[in-house]
C-alpha cells in the first residue's frame, strides 16, 4: 500500500516515513501544500496523513480539493491545532481521522491500519481459501501455517489477495511498493512472484491438505498484462 505523507517539519516527516516503511508501507513525502496537491492529482494513494499548516497551500486546501475530485482516499489529518473547531473543521472538510501533535508513534500505525482497511473496503483479516491475510500486523499463514515471506513479498501478495480475481498489471505492484526515489524493476517484480508461487506450491510438499487440487492457490500470469490470484474453488473438496 502506498501513502503520502504531507508534512513540513523534518524530523517529523522522517519519524513517520521511517516507522510506516519498517510496517511495509510504500510512503512519499510532500513538504508543501501544491506538492501534495500535485501528487494527489497525479497519482492514487492508499492514505493522506496531512499536517493542517502546510506552507504554499494549506491542508484544510489540499483536502477540499481532493474531495472536489471525488478521491475517496483515507485522510488522517496530523496537526498542532487541537481546538474543537479545528477538529470540526478538518472532519467537514472530509477527513477521516483526526491526531493531534505530540502523538505517539504505536497510536499513529493503528490508525493507519485502521484508515487502510477501511480504504480496501476489505475487513481486518482477508480469506482466500486456505490461505488468511491479516491486514493489521501483515501475516500471512496458509491452513494455519506460517509463510515467511520478505516485506516486498508480503506487498506484492497482500496487493494479489486484495484483488483476487481481477488483473494486476507490473505497473500497478510498481505503483504500491515504491516511494519516489526508490526503484523497483519490472524484472524484480517477476521475482517476488516466482519466489511467492514456490512458497505457495511449498504447501503441497509440506501436505498441507487445503492446498491441494481445487483449493491451492494459484497466481496466473497473463503474458503481456499482469498478475492474477485466482480465486479457489468453493466447491472443492479442501
Amino acid at each position: 500500500m502506498r501513502i503520502l505523507i504531507a508534512e513540513d517539519d523534518e524530523l517529523i516527516a522522517d519519524a513517520l516515513t521511517r516507522a510506516l516503511k519498517r510496517a511495509g508501507y510504500a510512503v512519499d513525502n510532500a513538504t508543501t501544500g501544491s506538492e501534495a496537491d500535485a501528487a494527489l492529482a497525479s497519482q492514487t494513494y492508499d492514505l493522506l496523513v496531512l499536517d493542517l499548516g502546510l506552507p504554499r497551500m494549506s491542508g484544510i486546501e489540499v483536502l477540499q480539493r481532493l474531495r472536489n475530485r471525488k478521491s475517496t482516499c483515507p485522510v488522517l489529518i496530523l496537526t498542532a491545532r487541537d481546538g474543537v473547531q479545528d477538529r470540526v473543521t478538518g472532519l467537514d472538510a472530509g477527513a477521516d481521522d483526526y491526531l493531534t501533535k505530540p502523538f505517539a508513534l504505536p497510536e499513529l500505525e493503528a490508525r493507519v491500519r485502521a484508515l487502510t482497511r477501511r480504504g480496501t473496503g476489505q475487513g481486518r483479516v482477508v480469506m482466500l481459501g486456505p490461505l488468511r491475510y491479516d491486514q493489521a500486523d501483515r501475516s500471512v499463514t496458509v491452513d494455519g501455517h506460517s509463510l515467511d515471506l520478505s516485506a516486498r513479498e508480503t506487498g506484492v501478495l497482500e496487493v494479489l489477495v486484495l484483488r483476487a480475481g481481477r488483473l494486476v498489471s507490473k505497473e500497478h505492484l510498481v505503483d504500491h511498493l515504491c516511494g519516489w526515489g526508490e526503484e523497483v524493476s519490472l524484472n524484480a517484480i517477476e521475482v517476488y512472484v516466482h519466489r511467492l508461487r514456490k512458497k505457495l506450491e511449498s504447501c503441497v510438499e509440506n501436505r498441507v491438505e487445503s492446498c491441494a487440487e481445487g483449493g491451492r492457490l494459484r497466481i496466473t500470469t497473463v503474458r503481456g498484462l499482469g498478475y492474477c490470484m485466482e480465486k479457489p474453488d468453493a466447491n472443492a473438496n479442501l
